[in-house]
């Protein structure tokens, strides 16, 4: 079996190292002429860490990340907080793995390092993606250099504006949400200690929210303050902000959060994207994977976990799979993912509401909206069955 894969992301390399690991043949196309990623962080729950340590990189991110003691909700206004869940040794008694804050370039290298390892040949970079075709016996990737590139099955994980998935299906691209995200990287000396603790917070307001985490050993803090009722007419996805622009977005709130946006350093603007669960990844010998298959608001911190999921599923369904049977093998595939994916992105989607409700204007409102909506019984159906799932184990 030699299988393609479209894109040098997250979820493009996690398959790449899940499928070499099992025998399989593979070849990864990245567009950049150099493999990086965005410095920024990203939240990697037990479910995520079970397949990173199964393809060999969790004990080096671990090594680089921190693991939280738990998270909580402050009120946008007061700070008063509010428990959410125990992380540390209780997600491990849980869930066998911690949950992990994790700076995304040291995944990304990390996950290029472990495929690189496996076949020193099998990333091609300075290879974007203009098309694909396919016939009975095969699939080809057309390249935007005009090179040609046949294997047997083709993964598009090549991102939210996925050509491989335009190319199948038409244009399906994600559409603004009217919500902007701004990003920012503190170090951890420069915030005052009071606000040095090693807990992920999520303050929680009438039309916006913010979360901080420690990040890379407790170095930094990691901030994303989501602000709603924007507009966007940048070509590109983000553009760098200016901290009075968004201590404006946050003015009333507390003065943590504001304490926050004047120590980041430098303070990038994203248009954040939404899309509605498609009804189908999978088109003969080719399917999809992360972003270009489940793109989601970031509410549940799930989406590079289920693009590294997917990877793993992917990697046992085509395990062994002769090349004429790569079709039925990605129906399988498909078949296994696309309702937990839809699931989450739902999820996701429903938690913008919980994060932004007008009902926490107020101290007293707050508090019955609070009980209601986030006490032990809600948080546990929303979480838990993202946190138990092992795709290293699920039946496919």
């Amino acid at each position: 079996m030699h299988v393609l894969i479209a894109g040098g992301g997250i979820g493009g390399l996690a398959a790449a190292a899940a499928l070499l690991q099992r025998g399989v043949d593979v070849d990864v196309f990245e567009q950049a002429t150099e493999l990086k990623e965005v410095g920024a962080g990203i939240q990697i729950s037990p479910n995520g860490n079970k397949v990173l340590d199964a393809i060999g990189v969790f004990e080096r991110l671990k090594a680089l990340s921190f693991d939280p003691e738990r998270k909580e909700f402050r009120l946008w206004n007061t700070g008063r907080p509010w428990p959410m869940f125990s992380l540390g040794k209780q997600a491990i008694a849980d869930y066998g793995y911690p949950y992990l804050t994790v700076y995304r370039p040291d995944l990304h290298e990390a996950l290029a390092d472990r495929v690189r390892a496996l076949d020193p040949d099998a990333i091609h970079l300075g290879s974007g993606v203009a098309g694909c075709t396919q016939d009975d016996e095969s699939v080809e990737l057309h390249l935007r250099d005009g090179r040609r590139v046949r294997g047997d099955a083709l993964i598009g994980a090549d991102g939210v504006r996925s050509v491989v998935r335009n190319t199948l299906w038409g244009p399906t691209d994600p559409t603004f949400s009217g919500m902007v995200a701004w990003r920012g990287m503190i170090p951890m000396e420069q915030l005052p200690e009071r606000m040095q603790a090693s807990v992920g917070t999520t303050w929680i307001g009438p039309g916006g929210h913010a979360v901080s985490y420690p990040l890379r050993r407790g170095k930094f803090m990691n901030f994303v303050a989501t602000i709603e009722g924007k507009t966007w007419t940048a070509a590109a996805g983000s553009e760098v902000g200016t901290v009075e622009e968004c201590l404006a977005d946050f003015a009333g709130w507390h003065e943590d959060v504001q304490t926050m946006i004047r120590c980041s350093p430098k303070l990038l603007k994203w248009a954040l994207m939404q899309r509605d669960p498609i009804p189908a990844w999978t088109q003969g010998r080719i399917s999809l994977l992360g972003d270009a298959a489940h793109a989601t608001l970031p509410f549940l911190a799930q989406g590079a976990v289920h693009s590294i999921e997917d990877g793993m599923v992917l990697a046992r369904c085509l395990e062994g799979v002769p090349p004429e049977d790569a079709p039925a093998a990605l129906a399988r595939y498909e078949a296994a993912r696309i309702g937990r994916t839809s699931q989450m992105v739902r999820g996701a989607t429903a938690n913008t509401e919980r994060f932004h409700s007008r009902e926490l204007a107020t101290e007293a409102s707050a508090e019955r909206y609070l009980q209601r909506e986030w006490s032990a019984a809600p948080i546990h159906d929303r979480y838990h069955w993202l946190y138990v799932y092992d795709a290293n184990t699920v039946a496919i």
